[in-house]
């Protein structure tokens, strides 16, 4: 008989514990749905594509392995040149796409033939390790359409970002979560 009242006692435990644990749930889960549903309206980290140096720093810096920041076309700006100065490796001594040409390490840039003397330049965001690489040399010897982005479905958003704290052009800066991509585009006249 004493070792039933001793289980008894222990269930009667249990019970007045669980539901004060059922009670203070609520105070432990409701400001963590507050604080994520204010990340969403509040800003992101995003890189100035007018700003930015092409410094290897967003490769290196990044918590993340691969990097969050990832290179983009501005296809409206991209000649679709046959000789992508972000593609080939400079003094190339033929335009092909075997790999000791290309200046991407991971082959990122995927080239598509369009018609004659126009290609397609894509990037595999899967294999973009965010060295910029290819952006410095669209820069440098190209239009400029290729420029690097912290993609936000990546990206952890950070309250102090390796990248905006590790970046010399001061180009990775906070924006509102509502347009949270800085497009580089024609730029008129």
């Amino acid at each position: 008989m004493e070792e039933l009242k001793d289980k008894s006692q222990s269930r009667r435990d249990f019970v007045r514990n669980a539901g004060k644990l059922i009670l203070a749930a609520p105070l432990v889960v409701l400001p963590v749905i507050l604080v994520k549903k204010s990340d969403r309206k509040g800003y992101v980290w995003q890189i100035d594509p007018y700003k930015c140096t092409q410094c290897d720093n967003c490769k290196t810096s990044c918590i993340l392995t691969p990097s969050a920041s990832k290179c983009t076309n501005a296809f409206p700006m991209c000649g679709y040149c046959d000789m992508c100065p972000g593609y080939l490796r400079q003094g190339s001594k033929t335009i092909n796409t075997a790999a000791e040409n290309q200046l991407c390490p991971t082959g990122a840039i995927n080239r598509r033939f369009v018609e004659e003397p126009y290609f397609e330049y894509t990037i595999n965001e899967k294999l973009c390790n965010g060295c910029a690489k290819c952006v410095k040399g669209c820069a440098d010897f190209g239009n400029g359409s290729l420029y690097m982005q912290i993609r936000h479905e990546l990206c952890v958003n950070c309250n102090d970002c390796g990248i905006a704290r590790d970046c010399p052009s001061h180009a990775v800066i906070r924006v509102p979560a509502s347009e949270p991509y800085l497009r580089k585009e024609l730029k008129k006249g």
